[in-house]
């Protein structure tokens, strides 16, 4: 049986990790795995992770990092990194698997649907799924899916503190074609209500423009945190 192993990176998500991982207990009753790696969560988080998930682990702090450390202890055949915050379709698993059976297929991402059905979550979701058809680069709300063999081959996710959804998705389709499942993720419209429609748009945009200009991932990280923020290095996210 191909085994999936899904890996949630978390940091201070104790009002949303048990609803995320309950709604993951099926897939791991048809003997799927779920891996969760907590950043430093001062909120209990690990805690309440600890009954519904297969491994809890702690990294630093980092969605990179955090995602990489859980890749290396998981068992399962196929990653989908999955955020706390982000619904997979029902019956994600075989969807997944059906990808995977695809003759060629090795990595993808799901559609998109914000949380917020008013018109303009609507054009942004709408956007997002063209975007990710025409470049072959998803966002991590998107569950990015890639075959463990081909994650290790690619050497996982650059260290960067920001865009390792794009890095990681430049290096996969230099190997191959992705697969593009139609039905929607169901993703969280928190941090555009929060920070501002517009402003997260435009944005969200800038910083992806820069770093195709070549600007750094930590000067990025600077301007998607304003808040004073500490270098991800190698030893030491959208």
């Amino acid at each position: 049986m191909t085994r999936i192993s899904f890996i949630l990176p978390v940091l201070n998500e104790a009002a949303l990790i048990e609803a995320q991982l309950q709604r993951l207990q099926a897939y791991r009753e048809c003997g799927h795995e779920v891996v969760v790696v907590d950043g430093g969560s001062t909120d209990g988080t690990p805690a309440l992770a600890l009954k519904l998930a297969d491994t809890v682990l702690s990294a630093a702090a980092g969605r990179s990092l955090q995602m990489n450390a859980g890749a290396a202890v998981a068992s399962g055949d196929l990653l989908v990194f999955l955020h706390v915050d982000a619904q997979l379709p029902e019956a994600a698993d075989r969807l997944l698997l059906a990808a995977l059976a695809v003759p060629g297929s090795q990595w993808g991402w799901f559609s998109v649907r914000l949380s917020n059905p008013a018109l303009p979550f609507r054009i942004i979701a709408a956007c997002m799924n063209l975007r990710t058809q025409l470049s072959f680069v998803c966002t991590g709300d998107q569950a990015l899916f890639v075959s463990k063999q081909l994650f290790t081959q690619i050497g996982g996710f650059p260290p960067l503190p920001l865009m390792e959804d794009v890095a990681i998705c430049k290096r996969l389709r230099r190997k191959s074609t992705p697969h593009w499942i139609t039905r929607p993720v169901l993703a969280s419209s928190r941090r555009w209500e929060q920070q501002g429609l517009l402003r997260t748009v435009v944005l969200m945009w800038w910083l992806r423009l820069l770093y195709f200009c070549g600007v750094s991932p930590i000067r990025l990280q600077q301007m998607y945190y304003p808040a004073a923020v500490k270098p991800l290095t190698k030893s030491a996210s959208s």
